[in-house]
Parts: C-alpha cells; structure tokens; sequence
C-alpha cells in the first residue's frame, strides 16, 4: 500500500514550472513549487545579497525574495503586470524568486532531458540539465542549488 505523498511525488514526476527571463525558458521541477503569486510590495531588508529585494508577507508567512535576473547576472528591469513571484520550498525555507513571466507546467519525458554543455563560466551551477521540448530550449534550474550556504544562512535568518 502506498500513501498518499508518494502518490502525489507520482503525478509530479516530469513536471516543470516555465518561466521566462527576456526569451530564455527556464523550468523548475514542480515538487518544489508551493505557489506563484503576482508582484507585491517587497519590505528592503539592509545587508542582505543584492539580488535578495527583501520580504514579502504572504498570508501571515515572512518569505525572502529574489530577483531571479539579478542572481542570473541578467540587468535589472521594471515590474510589471506579467511579473510574479514564484514561492518554492527548498528544505523547508520557503523562497519567493522574482520571475519576468510564468510561461507553463509542462510534462517532460526523461528522453527529452539532457546535463547541460562542460562550458566555462559560473551559471552553469544552478543549471541541472536542459530540457528539449518542441522546438524550445529550457534550462532547469537546480533549486537545491539556487543559492551556496552563506547565502542560504543570510536568508533563513530573515524568517527567525
């Protein structure tokens, strides 16, 4: 007999959040998505990151936020009505990640998943692997990954 969670990780499996950065795709494995929600007001917390905005309060819960274009070295842009937060629970510290667009949830098969290039740089790291789907590129992010421990440590001191 199985119970109902690993029934739910079932029907999660292959299954990505789409959101956009500029016309780059990027998917999250949706496991770790509790919601999205629109762009709120955003309290500055000093000494954090720079691309940590601050908090948001979401229904009584004080989560940190980052612009996903900030930590990706991408430049900075105005938000707007397309702009949301996606909230998502890495270790049980919920994020809220600062997206451009959310695009889709898209089933992916294994077959479509591929690691990403060995090519220079350093955002490759919080790349898992890319996903083919249609005619679309899609860099899955390793959520796990999102941020080093002193970061993740910056961050999880704000909810205390």
């Amino acid at each position: 007999m199985t119970d109902s969670k690993d029934m739910l990780e079932d029907t999660m499996k292959g299954k990505y959040l789409i959101f956009s950065l500029d016309e780059e795709n990027y998917g999250l494995d949706i496991c770790y998505v509790t919601e999205i929600v629109g762009i709120q007001p955003i309290t500055v917390v000093p000494e954090l990151p720079e691309f940590v905005k601050g908090i948001i309060n979401l229904r009584g819960d004080i989560i940190p936020v980052m612009d996903a274009r900030v930590k990706f070295g991408k430049s900075e842009l105005e938000y707007n009505d397309r702009t949301c937060i996606v909230v998502i629970d890495v270790n049980q510290l919920l994020i809220g990640i600062i997206v451009d667009a959310v695009r889709d949830v898209l089933s992916i098969d294994d077959d479509q998943i591929v690691p990403p290039p060995m090519v220079g740089g350093d955002g490759r790291k919080y790349i898992k692997n890319i996903a083919k789907h249609e005619n679309k590129v899609i860099l899955v992010i390793d959520c796990e990954a999102l941020l080093n421990e002193d970061e993740l440590s910056e961050i999880s001191q704000v909810n205390e």
